[in-house]
C-alpha cells in the first residue's frame, strides 16, 4: 500500500537525473509467487549535472542480491527505493529481486491476469519490477530474457532468439521504463503483415485467449490502416520487424504503447458483429491507432517529465482524431469530439479537480490520466495549427520529428519548433498549457450602415491556486449568412488576445446572421443571447456541420430550460427537428446527433453556471416530456426513417452503414414511446449484430419493458465477457430514477459480478454514476453505494477507486440536502484505513 500522505512533487523542482542508462539486461524467471528478476544496467555520471547521488526507485520488490562490477554491495534500502555508494565513473550494475505477480491486484507492474502475466508500466510501474531510475527522461535499449514453461513469451523490440522454456527479445531504440512490457501465457494468434514505404516487411500479430480468435480481424485492418495513414500523413514509418497486440482482460486503461507490443483491454480491440456495437468499433479503430502514433509521439519522442504527459497524450489524441475523420466523418468526429470534452473536460475545469494542461505539481501522477491532459489537449494543438497555418503545421512537424527524436522533451521544446518555422511569438499562447479553466466568451453584435461589429471580450473564472487570468490567444471562426441562408463572408479566424476586442466587416447589402465559433475553433463556453429564430435560422442554413448542429443544441437547451420553468415543449424546434430529420441530402450519423437532446448532466451544468441550483429529478422529467412530445410531433417522420435506414445484407462497421443504424435507432428509441415497444421488440427478434439488439433493449428497458429480451441477451451471450459488460451497464443506465440504485446494488449480488475487474465495475457503478436523476436521488442512496464500493475496491486497485471517485467532483453544485450527503460519503472514503495515495489525493481535492 502506498503512502496516503506523500510529499508533492514540484514542476518547478526538476533536476536531470545524475546517470544515465547505456543498457538494460533483464532476465525473467517467472512464478505466480516468487518472480525472480535478474538486471545488469550500464550507468554513466551524467555530464549535465555534478550530482553523482545513486538512487533508486523500487516498490514491493525483495532484494536478494546486488553487485557493482561484479563486487557484492549492500545498498540502503527502503519502502521506495535503495541507494548506494557508487564509483565517481560508468559502472555495472547487477541485481537479483523477487516479485509476487499473483499478488498484485493493483494492475501496475507485473501481474496475472487469469493465467497470463502482463505488465503495465506507466506511469511508475516498473519500479514494483526492479530497482531502476523509474523517470521517464532516462532512456536506453532493453534486452529481455524471458524463462518460462509458457508457450508464448513476448516482450519489446525483435524477437532474437526462442526455444523450449525462453524466448529473448531485444529492442535498439532507446526507451524510458514505462514502455517495457512483458506478456506471457497460453495466447494464439491472428498474423498479419505490412510493408512500408521503404519496403521492409513487417510481421504483425494479434494475441489473445484460445476462443477468441474470431475477434481479431476488423483490429488487424485497423492497426494496417494506420500504418499506412501515418506514413502517408506525417511521413512516419513503422522501425522494427515485428509489431504485437496482446488482448488482457483485466486492465485499468483502454491500452498502452510499449514500444512493438501494445497491451489492450480486451474491450479496446476484440470485436465483431455479435460482440461488438458500432461505437464500439469506432472505438477500438481509434485507440488502435491512437496506440500505434505514439510509436513516434510518445516512443520515439517521449516526455522529460510527467508534467510534459500532455504533450504526449494530447498530440497523440489529435493524431487519432483526424485518422478517425479521413476514415469516417470529420464533421461527426467533430461533433462526438466535442461532446466528449464538454461532458469530462469541461465539468473537470469547472470544479475542485480542475488543473492546467501542465500542471505545476502532482502528488500521485497517475491522478493527471485526465480528460484536460488529453481533450484539452488535443485541442491546443488544433489551435496551434489554426493559427500557424497549413505550411508552418506541416513543416513544424518535420522539425519536431527531426529535431528531437530520441529525446525527452518539454512544452518548450514543442512550441519553439512551431515559433521557428511561423515567425510567431506563441509565449502568450503558452498559457493554454499553464491556465487552468476553461474562458468564457461574452458575445455582443452591432449594426449600421452596412457595417457589422462583432465585440468578443473573454474571462475565466478563478481555479484552485490560480485566482486570476491573464487572456489568451484565442482563434475564434466565423461566417456571416445573409438573410436567405447564402453565406456572404466565408469561414475567417479572429484571433482574440485581449481581454475585449471589436471586430468589423463592412459594406454589406443587410444584417448578416453570425455563425460564431466554428467547427469548435477553441475549447471555450459561448456567453450570446440568440432569438430561438436566429438559432432555427442557423439549423436550417449554416454551411458549417458543427455549427448547425450547436444551433439545434442550443435550441434543445432553451426549450428544456422553458420546460422546467413550466412550459410546453416548443412547437418551433419541434417543427425544426422534423426538418432536419426529413432532408435526405444529409449524413444520417449528422441527423442522428441533431436529433439526440443534451445531456441531464449538461443541462444541469449549464444552469449551475447561471446562477440555478439543479434539481436532478426536475431535469431529468424534462428531458422525458421533451422525448415524448418529439415522439408524438415527428411519429409519421420516425415511422419513415426507421424503415429508410434498414441495412440489408451483412453487418459492416463501415461508416455509411453505422450512420444509418444510428438513426434509425434513435427513430427506434422515440417510436418506442408511443408503441408500448412493439417495434423495438420486433427489431431485437430480427437482430443479427450487437448493435441493433443493444439499442432495441436499450429502448424497451426505458419504457419499464424489455424483461424477455434481457434474458436472452444474457442466456445467448453469458460467456462473453465484453457482451455481459454491456448487458450489466444497460440495465443501470436506462433504469428509471428511482430504480438506478436498487438495479446497481442487485447487480453487484449477481454471480457474474467480477468486482476486481475494472471492466465489469466500471459497467455497473460507471453506468450509476453516468445516471444524474439515480446516482443523485434525494436519500442519498446512490452516494452511499459508490461510497461502500470504492472503500471496498481501493485496497486492491487504487487507481480504478480513484477514478470512479470522481463521480462526486460536481458536489458543490446542487441543494444543501444533497450536497451534505455526498459530503459525507466523500469523508467517509477519506477515512477508510489505509487509504491509497491515488483516492486520497482526488477526496482532498474536491473537499478542500
Amino acid at each position: 500500500m502506498k503512502d496516503a500522505t506523500p510529499e508533492t512533487v514540484y514542476l518547478k523542482d526538476y533536476t536531470p537525473p545524475a546517470w544515465l542508462v547505456d543498457k538494460v539486461e533483464l532476465t525473467f524467471r517467472l512464478a505466480p509467487q516468487a518472480t525472480r528478476v535478474i538486471s545488469r544496467i550500464a550507468f554513466r555520471p551524467n555530464p549535465a549535472t555534478a550530482d553523482r547521488a545513486f538512487a533508486l526507485d523500487g516498490e514491493n520488490v525483495k532484494l536478494l542480491w546486488a553487485r557493482i562490477d561484479g563486487a557484492p554491495v549492500k545498498p540502503v534500502v527502503t519502502e521506495t527505493g535503495l541507494s548506494c555508494a557508487v564509483p565517481d565513473a560508468p559502472f555495472q550494475w547487477e541485481a537479483e529481486v523477487e516479485i509476487a505477480p499473483a499478488a498484485n491486484t493493483a494492475l501496475e507492474g507485473l501481474y496475472m491476469s487469469r493465467g497470463m502475466y502482463c505488465t503495465q508500466c506507466e506511469a511508475q510501474g516498473f519500479r514494483k519490477i526492479t530497482y531502476y531510475p523509474d523517470r521517464p527522461d532516462v532512456m536506453a535499449p532493453f534486452s529481455v530474457r524471458i524463462e518460462s514453461d509458457l508457450p508464448v513469451l513476448l516482450s519489446n523490440g525483435n524477437r532474437r532468439e526462442a526455444g523450449p522454456g525462453f524466448a529473448e527479445w531485444h529492442d535498439p531504440w532507446p526507451k524510458p521504463s514505462y514502455l517495457f512490457a512483458l506478456v506471457a501465457g497460453e495466447l494464439v494468434a491472428h498474423p498479419g503483415s505490412f510493408r512500408t514505404r521503404s519496403g521492409r516487411e513487417v510481421e504483425l500479430n494479434i494475441w489473445v485467449r484460445p476462443g477468441d480468435e474470431d475477434k481479431c480481424a476488423f483490429g488487424m485492418e485497423a492497426l494496417k490502416r494506420s500504418m499506412a495513414w501515418d506514413e502517408k500523413v506525417f511521413g512516419c514509418e513503422y522501425d522494427l520487424d515485428i509489431f504485437n497486440i496482446v488482448a488482457v482482460d483485466d486492465f485499468n486503461m483502454g491500452a498502452m504503447e510499449n514500444k512493438g507490443l501494445n497491451i489492450f483491454n480486451s474491450a479496446a480491440v476484440l470485436a465483431n458483429p455479435g460482440t461488438a456495437t458500432d461505437q464500439s468499433f469506432e472505438r477500438i479503430e481509434a485507440i488502435i491507432a491512437h496506440e500505434y502514433f505514439h510509436n513516434w509521439t510518445g516512443n520515439r519522442i517521449t516526455c522529460r517529465d510527467w508534467f510534459q504527459l500532455c504533450l504526449k497524450e494530447g498530440l497523440t489524441v489529435y493524431r487519432d482524431q483526424q485518422f478517425t475523420g479521413d476514415m469516417r466523418s470529420h464533421a461527426v468526429k467533430r461533433i462526438d469530439d466535442v461532446t466528449t470534452l464538454r461532458a469530462r473536460q469541461f465539468r473537470e475545469d469547472a470544479g475542485p479537480l480542475a488543473h492546467p494542461v501542465r500542471p505545476e505539481s502532482f502528488v500521485e501522477i497517475n491522478n493527471f490520466y485526465t480528460a484536460t491532459v488529453y481533450e484539452k489537449g488535443a485541442e491546443i494543438i488544433g489551435m496551434l495549427r489554426l493559427l500557424v497555418g497549413e505550411e508552418a503545421w506541416r513543416r513544424g512537424m518535420d522539425l519536431y520529428f527531426d529535431r528531437h527524436d530520441g529525446q525527452a522533451v518539454t512544452i518548450e521544446d514543442w512550441l519553439a519548433v512551431f515559433a521557428e518555422v511561423s515567425g510567431r511569438d506563441l509565449s502568450q499562447f503558452r498559457r493554454w498549457y499553464s491556465d487552468a479553466g476553461t474562458p468564457h466568451l461574452h458575445v455582443a453584435e452591432d449594426w449600421a450602415d452596412g457595417t457589422y461589429s462583432l465585440t468578443l471580450r473573454q474571462q475565466t473564472a478563478p481555479t484552485p491556486g490560480q485566482p486570476e487570468k491573464a487572456p489568451r490567444v484565442i482563434p475564434v471562426a466565423v461566417g456571416l449568412l445573409g438573410p436567405n441562408g447564402d453565406e456572404v463572408q466565408p469561414t475567417t479566424v479572429l484571433e482574440l488576445t485581449e481581454t475585449e476586442q471589436t471586430f468589423r466587416f463592412e459594406g454589406l447589402g443587410a444584417r448578416p446572421v453570425m455563425s460564431l465559433l466554428r467547427n469548435f475553433s477553441a475549447p471555450v463556453i459561448v456567453e450570446r443571447a440568440q432569438t430561438p429564430g436566429e438559432l432555427a435560422f442557423l439549423l436550417a442554413h449554416d454551411t458549417d456541420p458543427f455549427a448547425r448542429w450547436e444551433a439545434g443544441r442550443m435550441l434543445a437547451r432553451g426549450v428544456i430550460r422553458a420546460m422546467l420553468e413550466g412550459a410546453a415543449p416548443d412547437p418551433a424546434f419541434l417543427s425544426g427537428l422534423g426538418a432536419v430529420l426529413r432532408d435526405d441530402t444529409l449524413d444520417p450519423a449528422f441527423r442522428a446527433r441533431v436529433l439526440a437532446l443534451p445531456s441531464e448532466d449538461d443541462t444541469a451544468q449549464a444552469l449551475f453556471t447561471a446562477g440555478t441550483t439543479p434539481d436532478p429529478d426536475a431535469i431529468h422529467a424534462a428531458h422525458e416530456g421533451l422525448r415524448e412530445a418529439m415522439a408524438r410531433h415527428l411519429a409519421a417522420d420516425l415511422a419513415r426513417i426507421h424503415a429508410a435506414m434498414a441495412v440489408p445484407g451483412p453487418y459492416r462497421p463501415e461508416a455509411e452503414d453505422a450512420g444509418k443504424r444510428a438513426l434509425g435507432n434513435a427513430a427506434l428509441a422515440l417510436i418506442t414511446r408511443t408503441d408500448g415497444g412493439k417495434a423495438a421488440r420486433a427489431a431485437f427478434a430480427a437482430a443479427d449484430n450487437l448493435t441493433q439488439q443493444s439499442a432495441a433493449l436499450a429502448s424497451l428497458l426505458s419504457i419499464g419493458a424489455g424483461e424477455a429480451e434481457l434474458t436472452a441477451l444474457h442466456d445467448q451471450w453469458q460467456h462473453e465477457r465484453l457482451v455481459m459488460d454491456r448487458w450489466f451497464g444497460l440495465q443501470v443506465s436506462c433504469a428509471a430514477p428511482d430504480r438506478a440504485v436498487a438495479t446497481a446494488r442487485r447487480l453487484t449480488e449477481h454471480p457474474l459480478f467480477d468486482w476486481k475487474n475494472p471492466n465489469r465495475f466500471r459497467a455497473v457503478m460507471g453506468a450509476l454514476a453516468g445516471h444524474p436523476a439515480g446516482f443523485h436521488a434525494r436519500d442519498g442512496a446512490g452516494y452511499a453505494l459508490l461510497a461502500d464500493w470504492l472503500i471496498r475496491l481501493d485496497p486492491v486497485n487504487p487507481q480504478t477507486a480513484a477514478r470512479m471517485t470522481t463521480a462526486f467532483e460536481t458536489w458543490r453544485r446542487y441543494d444543501a440536502g444533497r450536497q451534505a450527503l455526498m459530503r459525507a460519503a466523500l469523508e467517509r472514503i477519506a477515512a477508510a484505513p489505509g487509504l491509497s495515495r491515488d483516492t486520497a489525493e482526488i477526496v482532498a481535492r474536491m473537499l478542500g
